[in-house]
């Protein structure tokens, strides 16, 4: 296990304990203080001196997540890697699930599912199972596309990688926010044996604080890492180069959406880097649009139609706040400032986009 740290005084506790719980010197635990200016440090050197599975790293200055979890990764000796951040936990016999599951058909990346644990004590779990059911065995994700889509698909948290393959593939997390886009997606497509564990073997917590509930200059990073990530996949085929697109695009549009990322100043300027995205990466093929609101929103960004995005985005935001008032089974209001004719069906059927020439 490599665990990055850093201001997470509060929730490390938890995290270490869920860790640890699970008995066997197989286990090595590899914690980095990331130059905390918690208790951090020091509550991880305390667990170091009662158990001989964990090893502490203290870097001299912080150098942000994805460095520190390669710092953990120079340090690991494991068969395997798993990263867990300091803030998260595991729920009692993970552990043993995902050790079971190695011994038993030896993948380069074994996919979890996880399920969110919410400032008020929630857990709710996501809707992965029915796709980690499915897969027969390790199989190569050009030929389960679908794997890249699940919840949560990006974070390398819920991935137990085989050291060796990893360090064959030359992957280390860059600098920056978003770091996982430019990570595992490459990791995914670069191995040939992908399993999937149907079970919550980790618990991913909301909290204030995090990086998607931080308004920040900072989310322009994540075109960056999608920069970074198109260089590493270049040869991918044509369907899963649309399938990646596609979760692109919906990536960056929830980032521009969201009211507690972009400063409200700078989300135009989002917006048309999101445009420039488009235009540039858009597969010479098409790729398939999807349904709903969504689509609309693809659309959108493919005719650089800001002002009406704009006005999408504040209506159904209104429309969401009045569907939070309404009584439990009342219909649900269509925002009053977006006709009908101009919203796609939940259920429609998923349409090729134009190729490169027409996306104007």
């Amino acid at each position: 296990m490599v665990v990055p740290v850093h201001q997470v005084e509060p929730y490390l506790p938890e995290c270490l304990d869920s860790i640890l719980a699970s008995a066997g010197s197989e286990l090595e635990l590899v914690a980095v203080d990331d130059a905390s200016p918690d208790g951090s440090g020091a509550l991880l050197d305390t667990y170091a001196r009662r158990d001989p599975r964990v090893t502490v790293l203290h870097l001299a200055a912080n150098v942000g997540l994805g460095r520190a979890r390669n710092a953990g990764l120079d340090r690991a000796r494991g068969e395997y890697v798993w990263f867990v951040d300091g803030d998260d936990a595991l729920p009692p016999g993970s552990v043993s699930a995902v050790l079971d599951r190695l011994a038993e058909t030896a993948p380069d990346v074994l996919v979890l599912d996880h399920a969110e644990l919410h400032p008020d004590g929630r857990l709710t779990r996501t809707s992965a199972g029915p796709v980690l059911r499915a897969v027969p065995g390790p199989v190569r994700v050009t030929g389960r596309p679908e794997l890249l889509g699940l919840p949560l698909a990006t974070s390398a948290c819920t991935k137990v990688i085989r050291r060796e393959f990893l360090a064959g593939t030359g992957l280390r997390f860059p600098p920056g926010w978003y770091e996982d886009c430019a990570y595992t997606y490459p990791l995914l497509l670069a191995a040939a044996r992908v399993d999937a564990l149907d079970r919550v073997c980790y618990h991913y917590r909301r909290r204030a604080g995090a990086i998607t509930a931080s308004v920040s200059d900072r989310h322009f990073d994540v075109f960056e890492q999608y920069d970074r990530m198109w260089s590493r996949v270049a040869a991918v085929p044509a369907p899963v180069r649309g399938e990646l697109f596609r979760l692109m695009i919906d990536h960056l549009l929830v980032i521009a959406g969201n009211p507690y990322r972009l400063p409200p100043g700078r989300r135009r300027e989002f917006f048309g880097r999101v445009v420039g995205q488009y235009r540039r990466r858009l597969p010479t093929g098409g790729y398939r649009l999807p349904g709903g609101p969504s689509g609309l929103r693809h659309r959108l960004v493919r005719r650089n139609a800001y002002p009406a995005y704009a006005g999408l985005r504040l209506a159904w935001r209104v429309a969401g706040a009045r569907r939070r008032r309404l009584p439990a089974g009342s219909p649900t209001p269509l925002p009053a400032s977006v006709p009908a004719s101009v919203l796609v069906p939940a259920a429609a059927p998923a349409q090729p986009a134009p190729r490169t020439a027409s996306a104007r």
